[in-house]
């Protein structure tokens, strides 16, 4: 506020306005306690100081990322620096450690990405720009330091950000803390994928917002001991549950009712339709949301339940629940026939009473008694008392509000119990989302408890502010005792005691049936009348009004009553207790509470507030809290249009201003004393340059202009509202004085230039007129000239020609000739070899036809063996066979005896009939008997044992027949005769089985035998294969004989060449003992014993020897391959540029034929030493070393390896042993010769060169060392970015001290010197950096390549530092960083110069970011730039988004120069617009390549050849003589 002593005409201020709140001005005229004012609007106005406030002139055009930083702390200027960086898409800000989030209405998805997060983790508060991110690493620091849990608040009005916000802080401490266990997805995505659940059941569309949440939300995120997220769990406070029930227009109900009404596959289940016939929903005329589908969001919001583990019965019976609500409100009540009762009103009420209580799966009678009566229970017992109309619908209401009360608090600990928490969880982050300060035209019972929550956070909002200004003065050591406390615990004790309190005085009159909303009024009028408070409206009899911390409100108090009233029904618990559906009982569970008294049980809604409300204070006050306060720019929610008045009212309601009112209460202005000497020094220039103590020049400046009242601390200058605004004024003045000055010395100054111009011209016209009357005489000298010079070329020309000619004949003459004798000398060699190949294929079919003819006879042999064994063994079956057949023909000779018998018999019955009757009924006994013989005479055909037994019982009956009659005498004697028969049967039978049984043992021994003769067959076989493979490889080894012959042949004709010619044509042909037995061999039989026997031999002394051999091999290899690692191990330096290490390695394994065998050691030896040697010695210098000896060994493997089945020649096989034993054992027998033929040309030059065919291990060991350069590379890169990344930052932070050192530079001239040898030390160490490491890079002869590319991603991250930094930090993208970065950079550029572009290749170029954002910093005039100028011209490589970052931070600390113009900003923001779609476009920061910017093939190709003959063997192995060979290849 401002006074008479510092205003002044001229003088900038901030004056009242009733559209824009706040409008800037300046001063006219002073006098008579007013001033005269011409605002920005063209208006003139007469305000009294108490109504003006200072404007600071020199603040930044894009404001000051911390409030705390303005000259003139007052609310017109909080305001418009909201809006000003607003209007720059800088949507947050401090006011010290809280946060001022403005929702952009738009995505800003480079804001919130991972590099930004990268950006904020573990950066000092207040260093880089203010973040939601700034915040959350703030809290989560401070609880890893402190072992403390922290809260963050975040409130505001409805559509102000606070979910997206939460989600944002939730998204950061999930980057920050992962799980410390797998898991599929993270505690801050379950939680987020709750949000569409609880927004659906507890978000309703509001006045200012279509998705307001209709509760308060706390979420703590759990962490372990070692900072890990190892649970969550959500706290849900102050639901509005009255909601449920009554609604006003244009507001909605719960969004989940609406939904539930557009499904279209649940509407006929739960008989529902549109929302529109319902009385819960009817109340608004709001039924859809614009651009929202109600069925869409049904979906989402069954997805999400699947999501936090909602089976499918269970949002059945959600839905079921949510559906009978709905019913229920349609349930109408009318007097009954008895006095004060009620009845269901119509069909229409018993058929939503009927679907209501079939949702509920209870009975319908019982359901309307439950809504119609009450029962109160006394000493005689239970009395049913009836409900009038007006009752029942209480009662129902009731009914309705707690059934959804219980569903919501069940989907929260449904969602706790799936997100999971940690009950051994010390310490949590907690996030708290509430619903804002609210005060509309209307405002009721709700409005009432929203704002007395707000006084309440905002108490403890006031209590940490003032402990930040204690822990400020504190810091600063200065006196603060006496400032006063601002507090509102006046309006709380005013709400919330007891007994007087409103809620007391609530509650009082809720508990009598009979109290109205005028006697609650009436009773509120008489207890706070002379509250200052409390105030009563002259126009009406029931509203009352409260100053509360955001201004005053007015509550209507027509539905307090009806809305603090929330009964306890007994009968309702009961009833849905018992319902059938498990889920609806599991909501009431069985009670244990007292009801003896009365089924009614009044609760106060707002008591329950208060003690939820209190429940939530004391989670608070047990963390650290921080502040966030959204703000909603706008109530159309439209992008970037800020409504001053809108936003001016939350900064009230969030508290902001009030934070302002605590500051100004105590010192509101603070300065750093450098600032405060660089703004107020030009008051007393020479007073101040004479001090170097920048505290005492501040307290004699202070005193030399007579202030009082203020404090000095340790850093910073203390001073009392107005006092800044005085000290403007004085400095006004002199900056006006000195003004004049400067115009009449600027004037002078134009007149001179102008006459130097003159000067200038008419000299420049002399000179020209000179100078072309110079260059016409020189245009003729020169033509002379030219003209002798064109004879004597023509006459070259022509001369050359002639030459060229005559050389070309002769060209042609030789090579016809030569041509001529080498195809004659071709011609004989490809005749040679033709009766070479034809004499090899001659014997070769002699052979094979010999052994096919012998294996033809072999097998016409074993077939006719096979042929007669089977003929005699069919003889043998077929003699069995007719055995068999007399058998077959005796039983059936002996079946026709039987018969006869049988028919003898009967007719001797018969004839005897008369006679013997007393006997008949034994003779039917025996011809019983008879039948049953004929039946086991049947069976014996099968079995004999049977038979022998049925032949006995026979006996036994015609022993008994004979006994009682001698007629059967003779019967009995046949009977005995068929026995005998039988018995002589048997006797054959068992005869052929034992034949069968012999025959089948001759038939097993025969089997035997011809298994024996098939192995002895296989095993000639195997020994026939043996013999090919000897021949084989004999053939081999006569071919590799060959080959070399020709070789020794082709370098004998190179020593005489006069005998080349006579003796090409002759074959040569060696004869080795083995070749000798492959051409007698082929005349002999296959199985020939004798020479089986001698082979046999000879491979048995062959394998004894390779055995011994091997073994002495394998010692020789392990020793060798000592002596190399140890060789290795040591810095052996470099010979003739060349690194010895990787040339001695690569000349041993070549000899050692190591790349060609399919098994070695020797590869994995040479891998761990080079690993182990890494791990131990990471500085630059040894780095360096191995980096030049794995890039010279990996250019040798590249070179002279090719892979396995490249070639198309055939594949030559070296003689002896395929594997490494063998070779070697072969070189160190004649070293000599394998030196000379198989290392000679690879040791050579270029030209030379004969690739080794490489096998797997080989092409392994190469991918492996390719890996360790990598990695080399790397470790090398990142030390390096290391060293420099501290320094890049001081670079940085150079300017900000540099102008308080200029500052006092100009103060005090002597130290100018030093100052700008401080500020240029930090380039000068960057450069002595770069230099040592070029050093050691040249001096370890690394590949040139190598070295430039790893100075490219140097300055590569150099600029991607500076460059980030530069964005991110408002202080450095000002005018002089700019000017102190550029000669940074010049020295850089210097550097680069020198190094050369060998070394230094493309680093300029990887500065161009940095180079054009430094450039449009340091340009003059940038408001007459266009932007095709600035895009074109000044920075082509810079996107939109970044120039439009750096246009809204820049701020000119040397000159007071705008940014560019607002046209620029405005075609800025329309290309921003067109390019949101793409996310990638959005983003302005610069990632650091990390990748490996080489191939092998690419550094094959840039390093240039290798001559390993020249290289010389180290010391240590030039003794051993294993090692020979690398001195005689040198």
């Amino acid at each position: 506020m401002a006074t008479e002593r510092n205003i002044i005409a001229g003088m900038k201020v901030w004056v009242e306005d009733s559209e824009l709140a706040w409008v800037d001005g300046e001063v006219i005229n002073v006098g008579n306690g007013h001033a005269a004012i011409l605002t920005s609007k063209g208006s003139k106005l007469s305000i009294p100081f108490s109504k003006i406030h200072p404007r600071d002139v020199d603040t930044q055009p894009g404001g000051v990322d911390d409030m705390t930083k303005l000259s003139y702390l007052n609310e017109p200027s909080v305001l418009y620096n909201l809006a000003s960086r607003y209007e720059l898409n800088d949507i947050y800000t401090y006011t010290g450690n809280i946060l001022i989030a403005v929702n952009p209405f738009t995505k800003l998805p480079h804001l919130y990405d991972v590099h930004m997060m990268e950006q904020y983790r573990e950066a000092p508060f207040g260093q880089l720009n203010p973040h939601v991110f700034a915040v959350a690493d703030a809290s989560y620091r401070a609880m890893i330091n402190e072992q403390l849990s922290q809260s963050i608040l975040v409130s505001g009005e409805s559509g102000a950000g606070k979910t997206e916000t939460t989600k944002l802080i939730m998204q950061y401490l999930a980057y920050m803390g992962g799980r410390s266990v797998t898991d599929n997805r993270s505690v801050e995505q379950q939680v987020l994928e709750s949000n569409p659940v609880l927004e659906a059941f507890g978000n309703a569309k509001t006045v200012r917002n279509d998705n307001s949440s209709r509760f308060g939300k706390f979420v703590e995120i759990q962490f372990d001991k070692n900072g890990k997220i190892s649970g969550a769990a959500i706290r849900t406070y102050l639901l509005e549950r009255s909601r449920v029930v009554q609604i006003s227009d244009p507001e909605r109900n719960y969004h989940c009712f609406y939904q539930l009404c557009a499904s279209p596959e649940d509407v006929d289940i739960y008989k529902l339709g549109d929302p529109r016939v319902f009385h819960y929903l009817n109340q608004s005329n709001t039924y859809e949301l614009d651009g929202v589908s109600n069925a869409e969001e049904y979906s989402k919001t069954r997805r999400a339940m699947d999501v936090v583990g909602i089976n499918l019965e269970e949002q059945e019976a959600i839905f079921r629940i949510l559906a009978a609500i709905l019913h229920l409100g349609n349930i109408e009540f009318s007097p009954g026939r008895e006095h004060d009762s009620s009845t269901l009103k119509d069909q229409t009420s018993a058929f939503h009473l009927q679907n209501a209580a079939e949702l509920f799966m209870c009975d319908a009678k019982q359901l309307q008694d439950t809504l119609c009566t009450r029962i109160i229970m006394t000493r005689e017992g239970n009395i049913t008392k009836s409900l009038d109309p007006s009752s029942a619908t209480i009662n129902r209401d009731a009914l309705a509000k707690t059934v959804y009360s219980r569903l919501f608090d069940w989907l929260v600990d449904k969602i706790n119990k799936s997100v999971g928490q940690d009950s051994d969880s010390r310490t949590l982050i907690g996030v708290l989302d509430i619903y804002g300060f609210e005060s509309f035209k209307n405002n009721s019972f709700e409005q009432f408890c929203i704002n007395l929550a707000n006084e309440k956070l905002q108490q403890h909002f006031n209590q940490h502010v003032f402990k930040m200004e204690q822990e400020e003065y504190s810091k600063e050591e200065i006196n603060w005792s006496y400032i006063e406390f601002i507090d509102n615990q006046d309006v709380l004790d005013l709400i919330e005691r007891k007994p007087v309190g409103i809620i007391s005085l609530l509650d009082e009159a809720c508990m009598f049936p009979r109290s109205t909303h005028e006697t609650f009024a009436t009773k509120l009028f008489q207890s706070f009348k002379n509250h200052s408070r409390f105030k009563k409206p002259k126009l009406s009899l029931t509203d009352f009004t409260i100053s509360h911390y955001a201004g005053e409100v007015t509550y209507q108090a027509n539905l307090f009553l009806e809305k603090n009233r929330d009964y306890s029904i007994v009968e309702h618990h009961s009833l849905l207790s018992s319902s059938k559906c498990p889920f609806v009982a599991g909501l009431f569970p069985p009670s244990l509470e007292d009801t003896s008294k009365s089924s009614y049980k009044f609760s106060s809604v707002a008591t329950r507030f208060k003690q939820q409300l209190q429940a939530l204070m004391e989670t608070l006050s047990l963390t650290e809290p921080h502040y966030i306060r959204c703000v909603k720019p706008n109530s159309g929610n439209r992008p970037g249009n800020f409504e001053n008045l809108s936003v001016l009212h939350q900064l009230r309601c969030g508290g902001v201003l009030e934070a302002v009112r605590i500051s100004c209460a105590g010192y509101p202005t603070r300065r750093t004393y450098d600032e405060f000497l660089d703004r107020f020094g030009l008051l007393a220039p020479k007073f101040v340059g004479t001090q170097n103590n920048e505290k005492a020049a501040t307290e004699e400046l202070l005193q030399r202009l007579n202030l009082s009242n203020y404090q000095l601390g340790k850093t910073k200058v203390f001073l009392r509202a107005g006092q800044m605004a005085e000290m403007d004024a004085r400095r006004a003045e002199a900056l006006n004085n000195a003004a004049k000055v400067i115009q009449r010395q600027f004037r002078t100054f134009i007149a001179r230039k102008e006459f130097n111009r003159k000067r200038r011209a008419a000299l420049k016209i002399q000179c020209y007129w000179r100078g072309w009357l110079a260059r016409k005489l020189y245009k003729v000298m020169r033509r002379e000239a030219a003209s002798v010079i064109i004879q004597k070329y023509i006459r070259r020309w022509l001369s050359q020609k002639v030459y060229i000619h005559l050389r070309f004949a002769v060209n042609t003459i030789q090579a016809g000739i030569r041509a001529y004798f080498v195809r004659r000398e071709y011609q004989l060699k490809r005749q040679t070899l033709a009766a070479l190949k034809i004499q090899k294929n001659w014997r070769m079919w002699k052979a094979r036809s010999y052994f096919l003819h012998l294996r033809v006879a072999t097998i016409s042999f074993q077939c006719a063996w096979r042929c007669r064994l089977a003929r005699k063994e069919l003889h043998r079956l077929k003699l069995a066979e007719r055995e068999t057949g007399a058998l077959r023909e005796a039983k059936n000779k002996l079946e026709k005896r039987c018969e006869e018998l049988t028919w003898r018999l009967q007719l001797e019955k018969r004839l005897r009939a008369d006679a013997e009757e007393s006997k008949s009924l034994e003779i039917r006994k025996l011809q019983n008997a008879l039948e049953e013989m004929q039946l086991e005479s049947d069976a014996a055909k099968a079995l004999a044992l049977k038979e022998k037994e049925a032949n006995l019982v026979l006996r036994n009956k015609l022993e008994v027949a004979t006994n009682q009659s001698s007629a059967l005498e003779e019967s009995y004697v046949k009977i005995q005769d068929l026995t005998r028969e039988n018995q002589s049967l048997k006797i054959s039978v068992e005869s052929l089985e034992k034949k069968v049984a012999d025959t089948h043992r001759e038939l097993v021994i025969s089997q035997n035998e011809t298994d024996e003769r098939l192995r002895k067959v296989k095993e000639v076989e195997s020994n026939i294969a043996q013999l090919q493979e000897t021949v084989h490889r004999l053939e081999e080894k006569l071919s590799n004989l060959e080959s070399e012959n020709q070789v020794l042949r082709q370098q004998a004709l190179v020593v005489s060449p006069t005998n080349g010619l006579t003796n090409h044509a002759t074959p040569m042909i060696l004869q080795t003992p083995e070749a000798q037995q492959v051409s007698q061999g082929s005349q002999h039989s296959m199985f020939d014993s004798s020479i089986d026997s001698q082979i046999i031999k000879v491979r048995s002394n062959s394998l004894s020897d390779t055995k011994l051999q091997s073994r002495f091999s394998i010692e020789r290899q392990q020793e060798n391959q000592r002596a190399l690692v140890k060789c290795v191990i040591q810095d052996v330096g470099f010979s003739n540029d060349k690194p010895v290490a990787a040339c001695i390695i690569y000349k041993c394994l070549l000899q050692w034929h190591a790349f060609e065998a399919e098994i070695t050691p020797v590869f994995d030896h040479i891998i761990q030493t080079i690993g182990l040697i890494i791990e131990e010695k990471d500085d630059n210098d040894a780095l360096s070393y191995w980096l030049s000896n794995t890039s010279t060994l990996i250019f040798l493997l590249q070179r002279n390896l090719k892979p396995s089945g490249v070639s198309t020649t055939p594949q030559r096989r070296y003689p002896g042993s395929v594997t490494l034993i063998g070779r070697m054992t072969q070189g160190f027998k004649s070293p000599s010769n394998h030196g000379s033929s198989g290392t000679g040309g690879t040791f050579g030059a270029h030209e030379g060169i004969q690739q080794v065919e490489a096998k797997y291990p080989a092409i392994l060991f190469k991918q492996q060392v390719t890996t360790y350069l990598e990695k080399i590379y790397g470790i090398l890169r990142e030390n390096v970015k290391k060293d420099i990344g501290p320094l890049l930052s001081l670079c940085i932070q150079a300017p900000r001290m540099s102008r308080a050192s200029m500052s006092k530079g100009s103060r005090s001239p002597n130290m100018i010197g030093a100052t700008q040898q401080v500020l240029s030390s930090h380039w000068h160490s960057i450069i002595k950096i770069l230099n040592s490491l070029l050093s050691k890079l040249r001096a370890n002869h690394v590949p040139p390549l190598l070295v430039c590319k790893l100075f490219t991603q140097v300055f590569s991250f150099i600029n991607v530092q500076l460059f980030n930094s530069l964005l991110l930090r408002r202080e450095c993208c000002s005018f002089s960083n700019g000017e102190y970065i550029k000669s940074g950079l010049a020295e850089l550029e210097q550097w680069i110069c020198e190094a050369s572009e060998q070394y230094a290749g493309t680093s300029w170029d990887e500065l161009r970011y940095i180079r054009q954002a430094v450039g449009f910093l340091v340009i003059h005039q940038k408001a007459k730039k266009t932007l095709d100028e600035i895009m074109q011209d000044i920075c082509p490589v810079l996107t939109v988004q970044q120039l439009y970052r750096i246009s809204t931070m820049y701020w000119d600390d040397k000159y007071g120069t705008q940014s560019v113009s607002r046209e620029v900003f405005a075609s800025m923001k329309m290309m921003m617009t067109r390019s949101s779609q793409n996310a990638s476009a959005n983003t302005f920061l610069l990632d650091d390549d990390t990748s490996i910017p080489f191939s092998v093939d690419e550094l094959t190709k840039g390093m240039s050849d290798v001559d390993l003959s020249d290289v010389e063997t180290p010391p240590l192995l030039r003794d051993i003589s294993a090692f020979h060979f690398l001195q005689e290849n040198t």
